[in-house]
């Protein structure tokens, strides 16, 4: 089965139906036990997209920071998080969704198109849910670049704090080399308690 390839369709039906300022927004960090959340939304100017845009998770690492690189400089990009404070107290799903929420914030948008087939509550515009969205439209697949180039920065960055779980290779999801460490180093800070492996660890601990 051919790859789809993202395009400016539903930018172009944003704009069509009366909106000026389209964002593409996408979330980073939902199944890994350990750092934040990330969101980016992304204005692409139509005449300077850069090429090769595609899912994030299609891509190499240098190709994503290479694009991610151009993207800064091209597009308007917005970054915002939910700490794993937030994600324990709300759960994944609703952190998620307002890490999306306030990178959306971060831009004048007016139109949202948002990967996956939920809407944020309490957004200030208009938003389309686009189910496998950063495979299917060009605005979504740049923030979905933004938002995995941002986070695993920030997890290369803890795993220099807390040496031995691998965050610089696994960027905290549930390895086995993680999960490993998470038995013989125990929780850090950064590690969400709300989900099992994690909870369970400090339950046979207490």
């Amino acid at each position: 089965m051919p790859a789809i390839i993202p395009d400016f369709s539903f930018e172009l039906a944003a704009i069509t139906s009366g909106a000026t300022f389209v964002v593409g927004v996408d979330e980073v960090g939902r199944g890994p036990l350990a750092g934040p959340v990330t969101a980016a939304a992304v204005r692409l100017d139509p005449t300077r997209i850069p090429a090769g845009l595609r899912d994030s998770k299609t891509l190499t690492a240098a190709r994503r920071e290479r694009l991610f690189d151009q993207l800064v400089s091209v597009a308007q990009v917005s970054i915002a998080h939910a700490s794993v404070e937030e994600i324990d107290d709300i759960n994944i799903l609703r952190a998620s969704h307002l890490a999306m929420t306030r990178a959306i914030a971060g831009l004048p948008a007016d139109h949202a198109l948002i990967d996956g087939n939920m809407i944020p509550r309490g957004l200030a515009c208009r938003a389309t849910a686009i189910v496998k969205g950063d495979a299917r439209s060009l605005s979504i697949a740049a923030a979905s670049i933004v938002a995995k180039v941002t986070r695993d920065r920030i997890m290369v960055d803890l795993a220099q704090q807390h040496p031995g779980y691998g965050w610089e290779n696994n960027a905290g999801y549930p390895t086995k080399a993680h999960l490993d460490a998470l038995l013989n180093l125990g929780v850090t800070p950064w590690h969400r308690r709300s989900f099992r492996p994690v909870h369970n660890i400090l339950y046979q601990e207490n």
